[in-house]
């Protein structure tokens, strides 16, 4: 078995050709026998190893070669693999992650209280016709709103250990809003009333979000989920009232044909 071996070998791991394996693998099986047969095995090694140093295409730079290409071709799945680094959570995430962590109440109270603009606008929707009376009192309901979040400025920088001081500053912005909601009571155009309040409630969630950050993170996904909430239902009460006055127009121009 060692002398069947001994030529696979050393086919595989000195590229030797079939002629050197021919010409040594007889004279192997003699070892431990004959030392003179293994003397004479031995100069017909060195002679032929001394053959093939000469060729050009052994030489030892090409050899180098060779082992430094096989280096660097090795296999894909042996080379070192860089962990990726975890991606950060994006904006949505962080905002549903900062209302589970609100509590229970006020969020179950803020979602309450955007039931009507999401009825008005939607039942007017679907029974495809424009309600006045609804109409302004969702606008009435809005300005009750915006006055409530104006008040709530007003109370955060009242407590003595509250970070935002009952200066001019704050107080004054806590009764924009309410002025703004009182002046669109007065409009008799529901879409100027809208109009005004979208422009309220602008002004109430920059005070919140971005002059006063010591609010809460829940508070402010909040704040900003029920505004948007409050703008679509307002913006869409004055277009199904615009869409209701051109269908109107239309009809009465028909009529009078």
């Amino acid at each position: 078995d060692k002398a069947n071996m001994f030529p696979l070998v050393q086919r595989c791991c000195f590229n030797s050709p079939f002629r050197l394996l021919k010409t040594t693998n007889p004279r192997l099986l003699l070892y431990g026998k004959n030392k003179t047969t293994w003397s004479s095995v031995g100069l017909h090694l060195q002679r032929d190893v001394c053959h093939l140093s000469r060729a050009p295409n052994l030489s030892p730079a090409l050899v180098c070669a060779n082992k430094l290409q096989a280096f660097h071709t090795s296999p894909q799945f042996f080379k070192k693999k860089t962990p990726k680094e975890p991606k950060e959570p994006g904006v949505l995430q962080r905002s549903m992650q900062a209302l589970k962590e609100s509590p229970k109440p006020a969020l179950c109270l803020s979602l309450a209280g955007l039931v009507p603009f999401v009825c008005a606008p939607l039942t007017m929707a679907i029974q495809g016709t424009f309600y006045p009376q609804l109409a302004y009192a969702l606008v009435t309901y809005g300005a009750v709103t915006v006055s409530f979040l104006g008040g709530m400025r007003w109370g955060f920088a009242l407590p003595e250990d509250s970070p935002a001081k009952p200066d001019w500053l704050n107080l004054a912005n806590s009764t924009v809003p309410p002025l703004l909601a009182w002046q669109a009571l007065l409009f008799q155009d529901v879409t100027h009333g809208a109009i005004a309040l979208v422009l309220a409630l602008g002004v109430a969630i920059h005070y919140d979000v971005a002059l006063l950050p010591p609010y809460p993170r829940w508070f402010k996904v909040l704040r900003v989920m029920g505004t948007l909430v409050m703008v679509v239902s307002l913006l869409a009460t004055a277009m199904l009232k615009t869409i209701f006055e051109m269908e109107l127009s239309d009809s009465n121009k028909l009529s009078a044909e």
